[in-house]
């Protein structure tokens, strides 16, 4: 390779997709749900955001739910209280994302039905071209 149009081999992740570490913060596994509930449904404590996500382990929703207090997207406030009750809201952060998920959510209106269709059509053409095989 010559001249100026050459590329290194290696890039720094971040500087090939400058957008990559917002999704690893914002886009990792229940962190949109817990998010999502938060700026919906408003302040909650931890055993209604336990019965709003149905299918998270109690084990995984203090971990993320302190992963988000820790990256400044939820505010977590405890009262000392008998028994004590500690509640979780979105902050001024977090609730900056909702425009994100506003278009988000209208992409998925709008293409999740072509996206499964996409994914049938590969599919049966998979299949067709492994028969032939």
């Amino acid at each position: 390779m010559t001249g100026d149009t050459a590329r290194p081999r290696t890039a720094d992740p971040e500087l090939a997709c400058p957008i990559a570490p917002v999704v690893d913060i914002v886009f990792s596994r229940w962190t949109t749900p817990i998010l999502w509930a938060l700026n919906e449904y408003g302040r909650q404590r931890f055993v209604e955001l336990e019965r709003r996500l149905t299918t998270i382990t109690a084990k995984v929703l203090t971990q993320r739910l302190r992963q988000l207090e820790r990256d400044g997207l939820v505010v977590r406030t405890y009262h000392p209280e008998v028994p004590p009750r500690v509640e979780y809201e979105i902050s001024e952060l977090g609730r900056s994302l909702a425009p994100l998920f506003a278009t988000l959510a209208d992409w998925s209106t709008a293409n999740l039905g072509k996206v499964d269709q996409a994914r049938l059509d590969y599919d049966a053409q998979a299949r067709a071209g492994s028969r032939r095989s």
